[in-house]
C-alpha cells in the first residue's frame, strides 16, 4: 500500500502589506504552506517572513517573479483602493487595478497557477442592493470601473481564477493605516466628533473571513465568482453605534449626515451589500456575526488601549 501523499501548495501573495495581505500572509505561513509575499515597500510589515519587494505596474518584475517562484495559487490583494483619487489619477488606478493583473494573468497561463483575485461591491450602482454574484455591474466611479475592468481581464485571458467580491473591510491588522473600526474606536476614545454616513448600506466583512474564504477556495480549487461579506446588513452609522456600544464609548459624539453632505469627488453606491448564499452553499463559508467580530478585535487589538 502506498504512503499518503501530502500536498503542499505554492501561494503567492501580491499585496502582501496592505490589511488584507497581512491577514492572509499570517494565516498561510502558520498553515506550513510554501509561501511567498511580495509588496511594493522594500520590507514585508511582517518579521521572519519570505519577501520579495516587487511593482506590479512592471510587468517584466511581476511575471519574472511569477515564473520564478511557480505558485500553485497567485493571491492578488493589492489594489489603488482611494476611491477620491481614482478620480483625478485615473492612470495609476489603471496600472495598479487593471494592467497587474493582466500581467499576473499572462504568467499565471504559462505554469497554470490559479489566480484569486479581490473585487468590490464598487462596480454597482447602489440603487437595488445587496447584490447577488449574478447582478449587471454599472459602476459610478472610476475606481469601480477598474475593478470592474479587472474583472474582465480574467476572464478574457481564459486563466484559471477566483474573484471574490467584498466590501467594507475592517479587522485587526497589526501595521498601516487604521480600519473603520479601529478608527471610531479611536477617535471616540479621544473624544473626537465624528461624521457619519446614514444612507451606506452594506455588510461589513471581517479580514479573517476573507482569509477563511481564501483558504476553502484553495482547498476545494473552486473557480468563479463568490460574494463574501459580513451577516449583518447596516448603515454606516448603525455599524458606528454598534462598535461604540460594544466598546462602551461616547455615542454623542457621532454625528449622522447624508452622503451628499460630504461632497466627495467620486460617488458612492448606496443601497449596496453583498449576498453570500452561493459561497455559503459551496465553500461552507461562516462569517462571524458583528459581536464575535469586535470580541476578537477587542481581544487582539484593544487590549491595551480601552
Amino acid at each position: 500500500m502506498l504512503p499518503e501523499l501530502v500536498v503542499k501548495n505554492r501561494i503567492l501573495v501580491f499585496g502582501s502589506n496592505g490589511m488584507l495581505g497581512q491577514r492572509l500572509s499570517e494565516y498561510f505561513r502558520k498553515n506550513s504552506l510554501e509561501l511567498l509575499a511580495s509588496s511594493a515597500e522594500e520590507k514585508s510589515f511582517i518579521e521572519n517572513l519570505d519577501y520579495v519587494q516587487c511593482d506590479i505596474t512592471d510587468r517584466s518584475k511581476t511575471k519574472n517573479l511569477i515564473y520564478n517562484f511557480c505558485p500553485d495559487f497567485i493571491i492578488n490583494a493589492a489594489a489603488f483602493t482611494n476611491v477620491d483619487l481614482s478620480e483625478t489619477e485615473r492612470e495609476t488606478a489603471w496600472k495598479v487595478n487593471v494592467k497587474a493583473v493582466e500581467y499576473m494573468a499572462e504568467a499565471a497561463r504559462i505554469i497554470d497557477a490559479h489566480i484569486i483575485h479581490f473585487s468590490t461591491d464598487y462596480i454597482f450602482d447602489g440603487k437595488n442592493g445587496p447584490y447577488l454574484e449574478s447582478a449587471m455591474p454599472n459602476p459610478l466611479g472610476y475606481y469601480g470601473r477598474t475593478k470592474l475592468a479587472s474583472e474582465n481581464v480574467l476572464k478574457l485571458y481564459a486563466v484559471k481564477h477566483t474573484i471574490i467580491r467584498t466590501n467594507v473591510l475592517y479587522g485587526p491588522a497589526k501595521f498601516g493605516r487604521p480600519d473603520f473600526v479601529k478608527w471610531v474606536v479611536e477617535s471616540l476614545k479621544n473624544k473626537k466628533q465624528i461624521r457619519i454616513v446614514t444612507d451606506q448600506i452594506n455588510n461589513p466583512t471581517y479580514l479573517d473571513d476573507l482569509v477563511q474564504a481564501v483558504d476553502k477556495i484553495i482547498e476545494s480549487k473552486r473557480e468563479g465568482i463568490y460574494n463574501i461579506g459580513g451577516q449583518e446588513f447596516l448603515s454606516r452609522y448603525e455599524f458606528t453605534q454598534i462598535i461604540s456600544d460594544y466598546f462602551s464609548l461616547d455615542k454623542s459624539l457621532i454625528v449622522p449626515i447624508t452622503t451628499e453632505e460630504l461632497k466627495q469627488p467620486a460617488r458612492r453606491p448606496l443601497k449596496s451589500g453583498l449576498i453570500t448564499i452561493k459561497a455559503q452553499s459551496e465553500l461552507g463559508y461562516r462569517p462571524h456575526t458583528l459581536e464575535e467580530a469586535l470580541g476578537e478585535m477587542k481581544k487582539e487589538v484593544f487590549e491595551n488601549i480601552l
